[in-house]
């Protein structure tokens, strides 16, 4: 029996308002088999097919009207033309959830995408399997969290389907060979997967473009670019840094996370939980899982929470801030399996600037809960599952 991913319910909702809802996310996390779990009645088509792309590009409006009823369109963003086409056809129903697309990189982004269906389109965010997710099935929460960290969360890999070994060896492949191509041509694509690997290394880290561009032998202006293609490719993401001024804070800088571990331990050359133990990774790996968890779990149910991290003079550093309606939760992200009142020393001080009551959550590699105050809760790894 497959797992029933949680955001169907988002992307009904959604369907139920808009002429037509996207769902975006990385390649391989699920898109095609959500939209077609979701929507069993609608034709399904995709873009890959060359000749059904072809067919698309030569005449957009006989390809659209062949669907009057709709569609699940598949990859939408190999033909970026198509927006205009279905701005029109849009503006002509008022029929609910009409066209349903996917695509494998961020397509809203692009502006003259963005103009054309405001208003028309609703768009959810579907990331790789979530804990909550995989709780379904018996047997694949594991006992330790660097066996999820290092195997990651793309359907492929937690169905048992692949090895992780043999399958993100294949996905970084695909994805420098498709879609970095189709995002922007690249020459020399050696030296893109090298920077990938670099971005690797500083997962977890402030992101400094400068010492980026250093270390791969290309400018500024590269990196920026080459960081946007993995950005709009959901292969990483920027965690802002908080923005109310307290006076404390002097990074402006984002750092810098992958939406995968799993893909993240396989740059690092990590293949197995041993090797995640004992690594230098450890921490800013488990960071991200943890981040990771919380990202999808907004991203799925819908949520408008915003997240970032915090950074003062001293050093002192928040790990998490979600932001939500105007209130803040504030968490911090620990490794080691042994509970330290050190922990939550800079959250305390987070609270003394802030000026009010926050809750307070640190998330560690052990094994047990426990609730120090009303507003301070020792979590280990597993919660995020419940």
């Amino acid at each position: 029996m497959p797992l029933i991913r949680q955001a169907a319910k988002r992307l009904k909702y959604l369907a139920s308002g808009f002429r037509a809802v996207a769902v975006i996310g990385p390649r391989q996390s699920g898109k095609t088999t959500l939209c077609r779990m979701v929507f069993p009645a609608k034709p399904y088509v995709s873009l890959e097919n060359p000749v059904t792309l072809q067919f698309a590009r030569e005449d957009p409006e006989a390809f659209l009207a062949q669907y009057p009823q709709g569609a699940v369109i598949d990859e939408a963003q190999r033909m970026p033309e198509i927006f205009s086409y279905l701005q029109q056809l849009l503006d002509e129903t008022k029929k609910k959830g009409l066209f349903i697309l996917t695509g494998s990189n961020n397509f809203l982004m692009q502006q003259n995408i963005t103009q054309s269906l405001a208003g028309r389109i609703g768009y959810l965010t579907l990331l790789p399997f979530s804990l909550q997710e995989m709780k379904q099935k018996k047997g694949l929460i594991k006992t330790r969290w660097a066996n999820h960290a290092v195997t990651g969360f793309y359907p492929e890999v937690v169905t048992g389907k692949l090895k992780h070994e043999e399958w993100y060896p294949a996905y970084i492949k695909t994805y420098i060979e498709r879609d970095v191509r189709q995002i922007k041509n690249i020459d020399n694509l050696s030296l893109f997967t090298r920077f990938i690997g670099l971005c690797a290394g500083r997962a977890g880290q402030l992101l400094n473009m400068h010492a980026l561009a250093n270390d791969c032998g290309i400018d500024n202006k590269t990196v920026a670019s080459w960081l946007g293609i993995m950005e709009s490719s959901f292969i990483i993401y920027l965690l802002k840094p908080y923005h109310k001024n307290f006076n404390k804070q002097i990074t402006k800088s984002p750092k810098l996370y992958f939406y995968d571990t799993g893909l993240l331990c396989h740059l690092l050359r990590i293949h197995t939980p041993t090797m995640l133990s004992s690594s230098m990774y450890k921490g800013p790996v488990f960071e991200n899982f943890i981040i990771n968890e919380r990202i999808k779990e907004a991203y799925n149910q819908g949520l408008k929470t915003e997240f970032f991290f915090w950074r003062g003079k001293t050093g002192n550093e928040v790990d998490l801030l979600a932001v939500n309606a105007g209130k803040i939760t504030i968490a911090e992200i620990k490794a080691a399996e042994t509970v330290n009142p050190a922990f939550w020393k800079t959250l305390l001080y987070f609270e003394q600037l802030s000026k009010e009551q926050l809750n307070k959550t640190v998330y560690y590699g052990g094994k047990e809960n426990q609730q120090r105050s009303k507003q301070l809760n020792i979590v280990n790894w597993q919660v995020l599952a419940e």
